[in-house]
């Protein structure tokens, strides 16, 4: 039975139910609130690397183009293999068209192929960085806490941010001789280490000359902020 086909006085009972709920589920605008905002950090190791590196070649024949990056690729791939600690993945291949300078003409063709490397083992990294220069370029290196260590001092510093609030929350309603009732609250977390930047070794250099890459894996600051609104009771 639709809303429009019952009787008058049940819909009208209907309604009356339902004004308390709505009520009860709403606060009463004119209830007056305190907003408060908190941050608390933790400074946590950096205890995980990850590097980008990329092969770049260019060739007028877009085929022969193509075998010398899979060649030199693959050289990079097995001289990675002895590194079994550290993760290696595909970050994706482009070609383009490199034009000429009087016109639109292509002059030659451009590819690169990236590789993304990850590990909990810095020295290991650092060494497989080193190889690498001999072969292929080293685009970045970014240290950085594991997801691990990263979750454990986030949940730490938000602990400490609510704690934070809630005191001054309390102390605010003392002040006016009110208690206090949290009515939301919300939480955002931030962290991390801009990326440390490597330059390609000259490829000229000889394979005894590629030293570990000089890496101090540092901290990093992981920091939360709470805000809360609580009403005055």
């Amino acid at each position: 039975m639709s809303l429009l086909q019952r009787p008058l006085h049940a819909v009208m009972l209907s309604l009356l139910l339902a004004a308390p709920l709505a009520q009860a589920q709403v606060p009463p605008p004119h209830v007056p609130t305190i907003d408060l905002s908190e941050e608390a950090s933790r400074t946590v190791a950096n205890d995980m690397a990850a590097a980008q590196a990329y092969v770049e070649m260019s060739d007028r024949d877009p085929a022969a183009l193509a075998r010398k990056v899979n060649q030199r690729s693959a050289e990079v791939l097995a001289a990675l293999k002895p590194y079994s600690q550290v993760k290696v993945q595909s970050a994706g291949i482009s070609t383009y068209p490199v034009y000429a300078r009087n016109g639109g003409q292509i002059e030659s063709w451009r590819m690169r192929n990236t590789l993304n490397l990850e590990s909990r083992d810095i020295p290991a990294l650092s060494e497989a960085v080193g190889k690498l220069q001999t072969l292929a370029a080293v685009d970045q290196l970014q240290l950085r806490p594991s997801p691990e260590t990263f979750r454990k001092a986030r949940d730490e510093a938000m602990v400490d941010a609510l704690k934070a609030v809630e005191t001054r929350a309390t102390v605010a309603g003392n002040a006016l001789g009110k208690k206090v009732r949290l009515r939301s609250v919300s939480i955002g977390d931030s962290g991390g280490r801009p990326p440390i930047m490597y330059r390609r070794a000259p490829m000229a250099m000889a394979a005894a000359e590629a030293a570990p890459a000089p890496i101090e894996a540092g901290e990093s600051q992981v920091s939360v902020t709470v805000s809360g609104s609580f009403e005055l009771q």
